[in-house]
């Protein structure tokens, strides 16, 4: 069993990363950083979503002594495509337009960092999502505004209920974290 002996630093805005490790049990603060979360085209979804993880962990190397840092991101992929954050309500319509009646993988990188040692990996959950009309779409969009959300949904709200016919994998690696691999890597940390 993990026993929490040093501080953790979640370096995350994601209020959903923020719930999970909460329900862990585990005491953390949140402290945030500017990173550029660009990367090379050349990357298959499983490196892109490590790469932007250990980018993030590599902005907190000079002053988290002590500490273990947290980070993570998020991508998700369909056909080779990457879909990220949506730009804005058009963009959103078109990529849940492309998710509706398919499958899809997430894929989450982590990247636990202690004085200058990282430890990286991560976690892929195929979803399938049932056909969506138009209008299912656009009440998403109005009532749910998932702008800060890879793939434009969050599984654990509305669109998650009415549209995911089954996932195949860790369903806390749809919201952003993999608790399961998260909690195997902190008690060998």
């Amino acid at each position: 069993m993990y026993q929490q002996q040093l501080p953790i630093i979640l370096a995350s805005k994601s209020p959903r990363r923020q719930e999970l490790l909460t329900a862990m049990n585990l005491n953390f603060k949140v402290v945030l950083k500017d990173v550029d979360e660009s990367y090379p085209d050349t990357l298959l979804p499983a490196e892109i979503a490590v790469y932007i993880a250990e980018k993030k962990a590599a902005a907190f190397v000079d002053d988290a002594r002590d500490t273990i840092v947290i980070t993570a991101d998020t991508i998700v992929a369909y056909n080779g495509e990457i879909l990220g954050k949506p730009e804005d309500e058009l963009h959103a319509v078109e990529m849940l337009t492309k998710l509706s009646g398919t499958n899809h993988q997430v894929f989450t990188g982590v990247s636990l960092s202690l004085n200058g040692h990282t430890r990286s990996f991560y976690d892929v959950t195929e979803v399938f999502f049932n056909v969506l009309s138009p209008e299912q779409i656009d009440y998403y969009i109005k009532y749910h505004q998932p702008f800060d959300k890879a793939g434009s949904y969050g599984i654990q709200d509305w669109l998650g209920y009415v549209a995911v016919e089954k996932i195949i994998g860790s369903y806390t690696n749809v919201m952003g974290l993999p608790t399961e691999k998260l909690y195997k890597a902190l008690s060998g940390f």
